[in-house]
């Protein structure tokens, strides 16, 4: 029965749709020190919602610059929601990077796959990407040992 038991989670791994081990990348102490920082600096941030989102139903949430001459959000008073400032940034060494700490490329076809670095770069695959292409980007990726940060259920 035991013999059985682990033939059959042997199969289950072989057929798995996605990798057991999620691709990390290499990074140094200080890169993975600025990512920390920035996931605790993301948590403290507050939501930046558009002036008066609350008082119009045709208003949405998405920020929007306040512009008004005698806009109170603008001048910034107390009692008025936070605006977006610079000081809400994430360290210059991860700024832009993906939250695993890949840097994002963006693929539209199995040969920009070429060239591409495993240990620092991951891919993304376009939104306009029809299915037999994206199949043939995640086969090319994974004999390449990229990871596909948008895999998903393929």
């Amino acid at each position: 029965m035991a013999k059985e038991k682990k033939e059959n989670d042997e199969v289950e791994e072989e057929t798995s749709q996605f990798p057991i081990n999620k691709i990390k990348p290499e990074l140094s102490d200080e890169e993975k020190w600025n990512l920390w920082v920035r996931s605790l600096r993301k948590r403290k941030e507050p939501n930046f919602y558009r002036q008066e989102w609350f008082r119009y139903k045709r208003i949405k949430k998405v920020w929007r610059r306040p512009r008004g001459l005698t806009s109170k959000m603008r001048k910034g008073l107390k009692y008025r929601p936070p605006r977006v400032k610079v000081g809400y940034r994430g360290p210059r060494a991860v700024r832009g990077r993906h939250p695993s700490g890949f840097e994002e490329v963006l693929v539209h076809n199995p040969k920009e796959l070429e060239g591409l670095d495993p240990k620092k770069q991951a891919v993304r695959i376009a939104h306009g990407v029809g299915t037999r292409k994206r199949r043939e980007i995640i086969a090319r990726a994974d004999e390449m040992n990229l990871r596909v940060l948008n895999r998903g259920g393929l």
